[in-house]
């Protein structure tokens, strides 16, 4: 038996899945069956980190994934981000690196982020 907290809504239920035959139990609504299968077979988490920025008033720019990606594959995607580099001015929303690792999920910037020139000019206004 494998228990585990349901996170798809806000009701936070104690799961008890059944590992040979995967029947669920304690969940109170049907989102909580497919969120322990899918937990116990092929576990989806969103890719949060951060790529560097240049000419930012940063250095490093947050972002996320789009959609969230199989467990395995966020440590390959965080080390192909490791490489990438965007120069400022970025939009929050702004597409950094399109279908990650072939997973569909584009990764986004999560927040805007000015040239530095930019910030220094509004300071002097």
């Amino acid at each position: 038996m494998k228990e585990m907290i349901c996170v798809e809504c806000p009701n936070g239920c104690r799961l008890q899945i059944e590992e040979p035959t995967g029947k669920v139990s304690g969940n109170k609504c049907p989102r909580g069956i497919t969120y322990a299968q899918t937990e116990l077979n092929h576990p989806r988490r969103i890719l949060t980190t951060t790529v560097t920025v240049t000419g930012g008033i940063y250095p490093r720019l947050p972002v996320k994934s789009t959609i969230s990606i199989n467990r395995e594959l966020l440590l390959p995607a965080v080390q192909e981000l490791r490489w990438i580099t965007v120069a400022a001015p970025v939009q929050a929303g702004q597409i950094i690196l399109e279908n990650a690792l072939g997973t569909g999920a584009d990764i986004v910037a999560t927040r805007s982020m000015v040239c530095h020139s930019q910030q220094t000019e509004a300071t002097l206004s």
